[in-house]
């Protein structure tokens, strides 16, 4: 590859990431549109219209084969369909409680989770993949929870939902980690393997409520359909970027989504920031920076020693 396409990769990449993240930063907006909807009807449709739209970009991407193969071959093996089945439960748990926090007027709270996540990766690499931490990460977890001790001696209550929405979401990147299936492939399998139960849940909702929220209302009823959309799209965008750019650039873009919902929380909607949120947040910042700086100096390690090896 010359420097020109190189460089023009770089840009794809750069963009697509820096897209995807943002889209996800701005994702409360369009769960703010359907608040009247119960988070679990919500979530259901999520998991129903992402599969559908799913399907379509691989049919016109000619991925049909590929996915089929990919179900055939975790059917033979149990491990990976334990593992991938796990996945869909750890995603499904956090698409819900972010749905839920959303609209419970929880957004600082949700975008405090997405900061912490790379820390809780980083942690559960060392208890189960058993890596090993530098002194610098070690003093990232650290700090990391000094911000959530801090939230919960002042107001008397623990952060369980950005820790819940952390944790779970960790899980998530870790189980696919060990299973290895293509980002959009694997979200397939995901929903297509929670699709009955959350199939199930709308009967059981629409036979209760004579409807349910779906087909009540058209404005409701087409965002529901869209709810598949604003899924993919993120993903596709990612996808494309995190094959182009480093890991390093990866995590240093990953901090776009939980930015732009902390702001949106607390200048569009209005939700209490107290200096006890700053000083949490504060340390939160700090321990990621200090993630990204062992991140970028890793990366430019490789640079390094991998063309000396090519000599």
């Amino acid at each position: 590859m010359n420097q020109t396409t190189g460089n023009k990769e770089f840009a794809i990449g750069i963009i697509s990431a820096g897209l995807s993240y943002i889209l996800w930063g701005i994702l409360p907006l369009f769960w703010k549109l359907v608040d009247d909807v119960p988070a679990g009807e919500i979530l259901a449709h999520r998991i129903v219209w992402s599969l559908v739209f799913i399907l379509i970009i691989l049919a016109m991407l000619r991925k049909i084969p590929s996915f089929t193969l990919e179900v055939k071959a975790l059917v033979r093996n149990r491990k990976r369909l334990i593992g991938i089945s796990l996945a869909s439960i750890f995603i499904s748990i956090n698409w819900g409680l972010y749905i839920w926090a959303v609209n419970a007027d929880r957004i600082i709270e949700a975008s405090l989770g997405y900061y912490i996540n790379p820390l809780v990766s980083i942690l559960l690499a060392v208890i189960v993949l058993k890596e090993k931490l530098s002194g610098l990460q070690t003093l990232s977890i650290i700090l990391a929870g000094a911000g959530v001790l801090v939230l919960t001696f002042s107001f008397g209550t623990f952060p369980w939902v950005a820790i819940m929405l952390a944790l779970s979401f960790a899980f998530y990147g870790l189980i696919k980690k060990m299973v290895q299936v293509g980002a959009l492939i694997g979200l397939a399998i995901e929903t297509l393997l929670i699709t009955p139960f959350a199939l199930l849940f709308l009967t059981y909702v629409h036979a209760k409520t004579d409807g349910g929220a779906f087909g009540g209302n058209l404005n409701v009823t087409l965002l529901l359909l869209l709810a598949g959309v604003v899924t993919a799209v993120p993903l596709l965008l990612f996808a494309s970027g995190a094959k182009r750019i480093p890991l390093s650039m990866v995590g240093l873009l990953q901090y776009f989504a939980p930015t732009i919902k902390l702001i949106m929380g607390v200048y569009l909607f209005h939700e209490p920031f107290t200096g006890a949120h700053l000083v949490a947040f504060i340390c939160i910042w700090v321990a990621l920076g200090i993630y990204t700086f062992t991140l970028m100096r890793s990366w430019r390690v490789k640079r390094v020693v991998v063309p000396a090896r090519s000599l």
